[in-house]
């Protein structure tokens, strides 16, 4: 590591989760040595001769790279734990004096002013430059630029994926026979000729039959939160749970056994009538329930959720938790169509779906998981999520009659997360529910 890295690290803003290492769930440290065992792997990629191809959460094809011995990077990965480590701030900043716009999603002059500095990762190694960049486009236009500049800067082939928007809300059989066509056709000879051999079906296969374990034990987590109190938060603690099969692990035993390990626990926590754990440790008394759209803010994430838990309020089910992959309205993984699988699954994620099925899909959660109000964290640069998030929550009281709240803030650059004026709109939006209810109950 050099000078430069060191002095970088050691100016991270510090971790504020209390919690020590002794604290921890079992699941917490697996997933901590999951991931750092990964970074490893892509520090030792280029003397080992390992090929890396960089991608996206949505609609990743995570199991079609590892059946063909392809390492995975994830650039929004990089850049949430870049803001979470307090660099994120710096990185725009290099971004933006190259010339990028203040209103580019900072996800990407994150990643682009992180590659200035040195291309450094989470775990303060350097990363390696892809081999191939596969995007895989879906719903998010931001994706298209992002690879383009990319290309630009690694001078490095780039295949298409291009995933049909959902309108209606619905798969057709066209839109899956045209993401096959061009699985068959164009991304899996692409990554054959990289990895220099032929994909193997019955490896895929079977890593579709992991897929479906972990996705099965997940879709356990989190609809545990219909229990009261609520053993997890679907959020902000969501976000940890969803970390590996979002990211590189799905289609591993490593998945499989991390899923089965976290189900594990949760079971006791609802055994001893516990809720979900928090920065400050075991949350107290679960005294509102909500439901949340939009991605969290990760420059101040254990700031952000403590406006919660110490309120006594836990998020039993989040949009964002589903943005790669909507597990729980029932798709899994299929061993025996491995490539059509492969299809459904990226037309169905979250970023696919038009309004009237996002409104669908929160309206759901609202419902079944008994909440008490609705939150939308609108974020600055991300049209993605934020376009019409005023309409939805217009609508969405009309349909569920709970109240909803609205607050502004941004993925990953600091200068837009007001604490003060957050942590006031919060408090009092949860004092309005609580009037709510108390009027209830009398």
């Amino acid at each position: 590591m050099s000078t430069n890295v060191s002095k970088d690290v050691s100016k991270e803003r510090p971790v504020t989760d209390k919690r020590d290492e002794g604290d921890r769930d079992e699941s917490q440290r697996r997933q901590k040595e999951m991931i750092g065992d990964h970074f490893q792997k892509l520090a030792r990629a280029k003397e080992e001769g390992k090929k890396v191809v960089y991608t996206f959460v949505p609609g990743n094809l995570t199991e079609l790279l590892g059946a063909l011995d392809l390492l995975p990077v994830l650039p929004e990965i990089n850049a949430l734990q870049s803001g979470m480590r307090g660099r994120s701030g710096k990185y725009i900043a290099e971004a933006e004096k190259a010339g990028h716009s203040e209103d580019v999603c900072t996800y990407v002059k994150c990643d682009l002013g992180m590659i200035k500095s040195g291309n450094i990762g989470p775990t303060g190694q350097k990363l390696p430059p892809p081999d191939l960049l596969l995007l895989s486009y879906t719903g998010c236009f931001t994706f298209l630029k992002w690879f383009e500049l990319l290309r630009e800067e690694y001078q490095c082939p780039v295949v298409m994926l291009h995933v049909p928007y959902q309108p209606d809300g619905e798969i057709t059989d066209e839109m899956r026979a045209y993401v096959v066509d061009q699985l068959k056709n164009e991304v899996i000879p692409a990554l054959e000729k990289l990895a220099g051999k032929k994909l193997d079906l019955d490896e895929l296969s079977r890593r579709m039959q992991l897929s479906a374990k972990a996705e099965e034990d997940l879709v356990w987590v989190w609809e545990s939160a219909r229990h009261k109190p609520s053993p997890i938060d679907g959020y902000f603690g969501g976000v940890y749970y969803t970390g590996p099969i979002f990211s590189s692990f799905r289609g591993t035993d490593d998945a499989v056994d991390y899923y089965k390990l976290l189900r594990g626990e949760i079971e006791q926590r609802i055994a001893r009538g516990e809720g979900p754990t928090t920065p400050d440790g075991p949350m107290g008394k679960e005294k509102y329930r909500l439901v949340v759209e939009g991605p969290p803010n990760w420059t101040n994430f254990f700031d952000f959720w403590r406006m919660f838990s110490r309120e006594g309020a836990v998020v039993v089910a989040s949009s964002y938790t589903r943005v790669g992959g909507l597990y729980d309205l029932g798709f899994r993984h299929d061993p025996q169509k491995p490539i059509e699988s492969l299809a459904d699954y990226c037309l169905g994620c979250y970023t696919n779906l038009g309004l009237p099925s996002r409104l669908g899909l929160l309206e759901k959660y609202v419902r079944e998981y008994q909440a008490d109000g609705f939150l939308i964290n609108s974020v600055k640069s991300c049209n993605s999520f934020s376009v019409g998030q005023l309409l939805m929550l217009r609508e969405l009281e009309k349909r569920t009659g709970v109240p909803g709240g609205f607050i502004e803030s941004d993925l990953v650059d600091p200068r837009y997360f007001g604490k003060a004026n957050i942590e006031n709109r919060v408090q009092s939006y949860l004092q309005m529910l609580e009037a709510r209810m108390n009027r209830r109950a009398s």
